[in-house]
């Protein structure tokens, strides 16, 4: 703590200055999907290795096959642990402009309400405002005591907001370089705006879409009705064999390698007020549809599903038409939790699919890709440390979550990298990211600034 207390009062004393340059970065347009905007975002890669540089880190932009990457790396004490930093620099396109209360890129301060200042403008919370809350306890570091705590390498992206087609043959060409001892990625949120929040769990991702096939043609259903089988009724029942009554997925061996979440873990969530009204009201719903005994939190955050996203056969245009038709179709999607095995989930499905097929009946089936859960353990040393520094500087206690979606980089660097992240952000749910009028909260920018000054003294500590 004594090395860490005039840390804290030099981002302090910093932080107007810290405000301006983040409005220079945001006045840079680095919309990444749209080429004309190509130069812009060289423009705000080269801001980047400038100031980077000018705190001590030896900095870079690497062209790639779109836009370049920004590593800096910076020397630590000896036997001190070695951090690989993710943010990316690129920003969604502000379409429609007439939606903007001001220009996307001219960034300001107001008052959203008394007592609430926001940073406005395209990128402030996604995700530059949230990248420069790193650089700047960074330099905080070094202004006061010349060095940092550890060995850190910067890694900053240009087009997360259009799939990142760079990133896996940049990390797969730059492993060596890249490597460290865990990741930490800033690109997330937190609970509410006095409780920050730490993500340990990414649910993993099977896509299939499978197609019934019967007849050779479409039949007149007068003619072959209730003699040809009707692939549309096969594929319903098919589907609805997947749960049962008390919302669990019958596929044989489905559930190999999820674990149950631990106890303390379940009663942390259930304190969070996430009811079915509270989750489900605001979509007009209010029963839950997951596994009967499962809180909301447990449902979303750490069990896996099976879910219909579309299905098709037979004649869909207006009107009406007596057809059974040839074949038909559904897209299925599985999220995973824990060790489940994408592979193994796949080809369960595909089992489960067959053994209900009539004789004269095929199925074929084409892969919407696939990747692992990712989960760290939520008692974890770097959580645990993590979460004691969030503490420190919030009101609230920080909270231990999961989260439903994923974060493709995270995937990449577990199994391209070997490492595990760490995902701490300083968002929250009303940023209005890829829409108009996006902002950041003051008090994010200044205390997210604060915690990654304390996570770094306490991961090092």
């Amino acid at each position: 703590m004594s090395a860490l207390a005039p840390v804290l009062d030099r981002i302090d004393a910093n932080f107007d200055a810290s405000l301006e340059r983040l409005f220079s970065l945001i006045r840079i347009p680095s919309i990444s999907t749209d080429p004309a905007f190509a130069k812009d975002c060289r423009r705000a890669a080269d801001w980047l290795v400038e100031d980077l540089t000018a705190i001590g880190f030896d900095a870079s932009a690497r062209d790639t096959i779109g836009h370049p990457m920004v590593v800096a790396h910076h020397d630590g004490p000896a036997g001190s642990p070695h951090v690989l930093f993710y943010g990316h620099y690129d920003v969604q396109p502000v379409d429609p402009l007439e939606l903007w209360d001001a220009d996307p890129f001219d960034p300001t301060v107001k008052e959203l309400e008394p007592g609430r200042k926001v940073i406005t403008g395209r990128g402030a919370s996604d995700d530059k405002g949230q990248l420069m809350l790193f650089v700047e306890a960074c330099r905080a570091w070094k202004q006061v005591h010349g060095s940092l705590p550890c060995k850190i390498t910067l890694l900053f992206e240009g087009e997360e907001e259009s799939g990142s087609p760079s990133v896996k043959p940049f990390l797969d060409a730059n492993s060596e370089e890249l490597k460290a001892d865990f990741a930490m990625v800033c690109d997330t949120g937190m609970w509410n705006r006095d409780t920050p929040c730490i993500t340990v769990g990414l649910r993993g991702l099977v896509g299939e879409e499978v197609t019934i096939h019967a007849a050779d043609r479409d039949l007149h259903s007068g003619v072959y009705g209730g003699a040809a089988a009707n692939p549309i009724r096969i594929l319903a029942k098919v589907l609805a064999d997947i749960h049962d009554a008390d919302g669990r997925i019958t596929i044989p061996g489905f559930y190999d390698g999820v674990e149950e979440t631990p106890s303390q873990i379940k009663a942390s969530w259930d304190a969070l007020g996430m009811t079915p009204d509270y989750f489900l009201g605001e979509i007009g719903l209010s029963v839950p549809s997951g596994e009967k005994g499962r809180s909301v939190p447990e449902m979303v955050w750490a069990r896996p599903t099976a879910e219909f996203n579309g299905i098709s056969g037979g004649y869909e245009g207006d009107g009406f038409k007596t057809v059974i038709a040839s074949q038909a179709s559904a897209k299925v999607s599985f999220r995973l939790v824990g060790n489940q095995d994408p592979e193994a989930v796949r080809a369960a499905f595909r089992a489960f699919v067959e053994e209900r097929l009539p004789a004269d009946c095929s199925a074929t089936f084409e892969k919407h890709g696939g990747s692992p859960a990712l989960q760290l353990a939520y008692d974890s040393p770097i959580v645990t440390k993590a979460a004691s520094a969030l503490s420190d500087e919030w009101p609230n206690k920080a909270l231990v979550l999961a989260m439903g979606g994923s974060i493709p980089i995270v995937g990449d660097f577990k199994r391209r990298l070997g490492m595990e992240s760490l995902l701490v952000g300083f968002g929250l749910d009303d940023d209005r990211i890829h829409s108009p009028n996006e902002k950041y909260d003051l008090t994010s920018f200044h205390k997210g600034q604060r915690s990654w000054a304390r996570i770094l003294a306490a991961l090092t500590a």
